[in-house]
């Protein structure tokens, strides 16, 4: 502000309260400016860390799998063309037992019913196996991944039951017992791939079977069977969810009678 020798000190006062008061509003008008500005951008900001955190969300649901049909994608060596994987009395996987009755069962690791089923059945099995009275056919599939806190415990899971098949088929049967004896409750994060890797050599899998399974190889190379099929089953309009059951494609639902398969198998082998 010039000062003009004839103002007055009223005049004078009254000026510099003017001018004063048009620096204020200069400032405020700055102040909203770089606010409407910081604003702006954190807003910018924030919706390009939601389309981020939308497209790793996106990634995450479609788990590294496609939808792609069972025959289209890499099966362990041992499993059948539907994915199952047999075993007969020579104890690994990839064996049958010629011309005797087929008992598929379709199981989640995490299914604790499936887990009442391997109580009731599996020495049975075992023994009608070890008789050659029967070949089971053992499905593993994943339809409970939403109930391990995000871990997809059925999903890896399967696919380390799958890699043992493939690469250590001697192992299989006792791993998969292992799975079951040591079965994880529902809405838990399920074991580890360090403990699934530990009973997989337990079950006498070979060290680098074993490092495959906790380094998450087994995942990315089985992730997209086990997703394929346990899509296939889906589809099956008599599946029910899990544990299912067949003898010669003969669903049978009363498998919580410890005599039930059995006398299932019994019928199949003579009909």
């Amino acid at each position: 502000m010039s000062k003009n020798p004839n103002m007055s000190k009223a005049e004078r006062r009254d000026a510099a309260r003017a001018e004063a008061l048009a620096l204020r509003e200069k400032e405020q008008q700055r102040d909203r400016r770089n606010r409407i500005i910081t604003l702006s951008v954190l807003a910018v900001a924030l919706v390009a860390l939601g389309v981020v955190v939308w497209v790793i969300l996106q990634q995450g649901a479609k788990k590294n799998v496609d939808d792609v049909p069972l025959a289209n994608v890499t099966m362990p060596s041992t499993a059948q063309p539907d994915g199952g994987i047999p075993v007969g009395k020579d104890g690994a996987a990839g064996t049958e037992n010629a011309d005797a009755p087929v008992i598929d069962v379709y199981l989640d690791y995490m299914c604790p019913v499936c887990g009442q089923f391997e109580q009731t059945n599996a020495d049975t099995i075992d023994e009608m196996v070890a008789a050659g009275d029967a070949t089971v056919v053992y499905h593993p599939i994943s339809i409970l991944d939403r109930a391990s806190q995000g871990t997809e415990y059925s999903t890896r899971s399967a696919s380390a039951a799958a890699y043992v098949a493939d690469q250590a088929p001697e192992a299989f049967p006792a791993f998969h017992a292992a799975l079951f004896t040591n079965q994880p409750a529902e809405n838990t994060q399920g074991l580890t791939d360090e403990q699934l890797a530990g009973y997989a050599e337990d079950a006498g899998a070979p060290a680098d079977v074993a490092k495959a399974i906790e380094d998450g190889t087994a995942r990315e190379t089985f992730g997209q069977y086990v997703f394929s099929a346990t899509t296939e089953i889906q589809k099956n309009e008599g599946f029910t969810g899990t544990p299912y059951v067949l003898v010669d494609d003969t669903v049978v639902s009363n498998w919580n009678d410890p005599s039930a398969l059995q006398q299932a198998v019994d019928a199949a082998a003579k009909g």
